[in-house]
């Protein structure tokens, strides 16, 4: 990337993610001794706790091996990778890997709020068989995340706070089973959610009282080769709230599109619905009954809507 490119990169990432908050200072991390650092972790422990301006962490293209924390007291922080596909944090930690469990098992993990990811890859690399393997765990609120890749198997991306807000655009999103999972509210716009097994995409874990959970608007869903039964979704906790808005399903979802978790009373609670979606797994004719179709009245969803009133850290408001 070029030094002109990069700063009207800035420039915009300025203008619609940090609107009341200056970028001041650009932190580089490249493993070819170009940046003041070649770990991502050591870029981040340097940052100003609290701050009221925006740092910019820049990563050039390579492979970092890292289990990377943004911790709580971080804000204001931009982590933008030279190239999405040839920027990449990595590590292989899986639930089954000395007991660690699901929510140790994270390569990225964001505790702080009004942080944003753009053009970077976050991959977990664990072995199959070595249980669920998060790339991305967050637990911060007012978190984007744009063109970035999220790399998995088992619970892929880990949605992990109540009432945290969420919004993922271009981004490509893989993995096996309840690959996006969790209590936040999460908009997924103009994203590829890619199964690489039969299994389910979704294990929303919503609260009674938020309205909504997981929305996906104008999303494709795509699989692996031999992949013929995908559910949308299926409740992680009672009252699991997602919907599919125009949308581009594959011949991989199957025909009753949402699955109850083996527990009927799941079917009071679960909040499923779709609208206009098309592609071969669009046909809701062989849905279970217990999820919706919206009517265009209620398929009127404003970013306010889905996030609230206030929503000025939005990047496309």
């Amino acid at each position: 990337m070029s030094v002109r490119v990069f700063r009207l990169l800035l420039l915009f990432l300025c203008s619609s993610l940090c609107a009341e908050a200056e970028i001041k200072d650009t932190l580089v991390v490249a493993h070819d001794g170009s940046g003041k650092y070649d770990k991502i972790q050591d870029a981040i422990e340097s940052i100003r706790a609290f701050m009221d301006y925006t740092v910019v962490v820049y990563v050039k293209n390579g492979v970092y091996k890292e289990k990377v924390v943004v911790p709580s007291w971080i804000k204001n922080v931009i982590i933008v990778g030279e190239d999405a596909e040839k920027t990449i944090l990595t590590y292989d930690d899986g639930a089954n890997i000395n007991k660690m469990g699901t929510f140790r098992s994270y390569t990225l993990k964001i505790e702080g709020s009004d942080i944003t990811l753009k053009n970077i890859t976050i991959e977990n690399n664990a072995p199959k068989g070595t249980g669920q393997a998060v790339a991305l765990h967050t637990e911060g609120d007012r978190l984007i995340f744009i063109g970035c890749r999220f790399l998995g198997n088992q619970d892929t991306v880990y949605t992990g706070a109540e009432r945290t807000r969420l919004y993922f655009y271009k981004c490509y999103i893989e993995g096996t089973t309840d690959f996006l999972f969790g209590p936040s509210t999460a908009l997924f716009d103009f994203c590829q959610i890619h199964s690489k097994s039969n299994s389910y995409i979704t294990a929303a874990a919503t609260p009674k009282e938020v309205k909504y959970g997981y929305v996906f608007k104008n999303c494709r869903l795509t699989a692996d080769n031999g992949v013929t039964k995908v559910y949308l979704g299926r409740p992680w906790r009672p009252y699991a709230s997602t919907i599919f808005m125009n949308c581009d399903f594959g011949k991989h979802i199957c025909a009753a599109g949402w699955h109850n978790w083996k527990n009927p009373d799941n079917e009071k609670t679960a909040r499923y619905a779709e609208f206009m979606n098309k592609g071969e797994g669009a046909d809701t004719t062989g849905r279970v009954k217990w999820a919706k179709q919206l009517t265009k009245e209620e398929a009127l969803l404003s970013i306010e809507n889905i996030f609230g009133e206030d929503i000025n850290w939005f990047p496309f408001k």
